[in-house]
């Protein structure tokens, strides 16, 4: 059945349930280091991420990024103008990258000798797993089910005009008006597409400011860049009701406030998606639905694993693959170093983007006490002069420490979060990184430049 490890008839090295991030992560690494796996997906390898989340998602906010530079390009010198959003265009587009990569993933997973198996996997005992009448048996199991989008209790979706961001994905139009009813990455890289391609968008969020999880200045420059674009919000407000009608809905929140809109986009978060799985029964336990484990990813069942989004804890595809290395290397014996939380990057897709790594200015000061903060305008910065975006790049330092959080926003910043993260989870000092020579101009720079500034040696800085 595969040339790796030691499988035999339905036994198998390691059985992994579902296909997504997390768990064919898991797979690829454990048939690397020569443990047989057979992997249980019950729709497409890939998961969320690939079909129905990261990827989709990133392809349209490029879309959206093309429609603003045709919209905007006379402030470049460039005489064009958009002509309009065909979104049968943009899905094709964005279908053919998620297909592409697909179609590779495919050959990755038999390449290595993996056994996927099609079809809904149930845990029935520590070792074992159903999928329909076969019963596949691990010396380990990795549960890797995945989530789901979340409603609020009595809010139904129809899919039609109460949405989630799976059918947002599959539209096959640009809705004139839109309600978004939650402020967080989901809902604000909706808003930020939609608005490009035409849409009115009101976001809805009931905590206190837009992306709350991050740092506040983040917030704060996102929603001023937020309301130059003319995206309406709305925080610390809470939604009451919708009412679908002919033409669309009628969305009621707190203080009785209606807000009309072709559709109501419900991005409050993801569960995860542990029930009717046996997990309980199999004596695996959970808190509030999600799987609990310990440093090593192990359950409360030794030899049962589980990783991505069903462990508490951040939900993205990068730590679902760390988390799929880990317990991959785990099993084999490779001691690994647990991973830690706080060191994974995060990045929200918007137009302006925002990212982060470690702890925010609040956290450190609880942690640490007395911190050390530097705010670095990319009003300093070349290539973000260039690109016309507003923005910062934020250090946070324990007093006379390492650099605890590095957060930034602004276009593309996105792509500097390698370098943020790495100078987070070798706790670099701000000394340790000013020597590093970083190209001019790049929007890289202002990395090295906030780090110059917080070491004593500022160069083009602006306060």
């Amino acid at each position: 059945m595969t040339d790796s490890g030691t499988a035999t008839g339905t036994t198998y090295d390691l059985v992994i349930l579902g296909g997504g991030s997390g768990g064919y992560a898991a797979g690829l690494r454990a048939a690397t280091l020569g443990l047989s796996v057979a992997l249980v997906e019950k729709d497409k390898v890939g998961g969320t991420c690939l079909h129905r989340g990261c990827i989709p998602t990133k392809a349209l906010l490029h879309a959206a990024e093309v429609a603003d530079s045709a919209r905007e390009g006379e402030q470049f010198g460039v005489r064009t103008t958009l002509e309009g959003v065909d979104m049968g265009g943009v899905n094709k587009y964005k279908d053919g990258v998620v297909d592409r990569l697909f179609k590779g993933l495919q050959g990755q997973l038999k390449a290595r000798g993996i056994t996927v198996i099609e079809g809904e996997g149930r845990l029935t005992s520590p070792t074992t797993v159903q999928v329909g009448d076969t019963t596949y048996t691990g010396r380990n199991v990795v549960l890797a089910s995945g989530s789901y989008s979340k409603s609020l209790p009595g809010l139904e979706l129809d899919g039609r005009r109460v949405i989630a961001s799976e059918h947002a994905l599959t539209l096959d139009r640009v809705p004139e008006s839109a309600v978004i009813l939650g402020g967080g990455v989901i809902g604000v890289e909706f808003a930020s597409a939609w608005t490009s391609f035409g849409t009115k968008v009101t976001i809805v969020e009931a905590l206190p400011r837009l992306v709350p999880a991050e740092d506040a200045d983040s917030s704060k420059t996102l929603e001023r860049a937020f309301r130059k674009r003319k995206i309406g919000f709305k925080t610390g407000t809470r939604f009451e009701s919708v009412e679908v009608v002919d033409d669309g809905v009628r969305v009621t929140v707190a203080g009785g406030e209606v807000i009309e809109a072709e559709v109501l986009l419900v991005a409050v978060g993801r569960g995860p998606n542990t029930a009717g799985l046996g997990y309980e029964e199999a004596g695996v336990a959970l808190d509030r639905g999600f799987v609990t484990v310990d440093a090593t990813l192990q359950t409360s069942v030794p030899g049962v694993y589980a990783v991505g989004d069903i462990v508490p804890g951040l939900q993205l595809a990068h730590r679902g693959f760390q988390q799929g290395i880990f317990v991959a290397e785990q099993i084999a014996g490779l001691a690994p170093t647990p991973i830690d939380e706080t060191g994974i990057p995060r990045v929200t897709y918007s137009e302006p983007e925002v990212a982060s790594v470690g702890l925010t200015e609040e956290q450190a000061r609880e942690k640490y006490g007395e911190v050390e903060v530097l705010n670095y305008n990319l009003g300093g910065n070349g290539k973000s002069q260039i690109l016309k975006t507003a923005g910062f790049v934020k250090l946070v330092r324990a007093k006379d420490g390492a650099v605890a959080g590095l957060h930034m926003v602004g276009s593309r910043v996105g792509e500097l979060i390698g370098e943020a993260q790495l100078i987070y989870n070798w706790e670099a000092y701000p000394a340790d990184v000013a020597p590093l020579v970083h190209a001019h101009p790049t929007q890289n720079e202002a990395l090295g430049e906030a780090h110059l500034a917080l070491a004593g040696k500022p160069l083009h800085f602006h306060d």
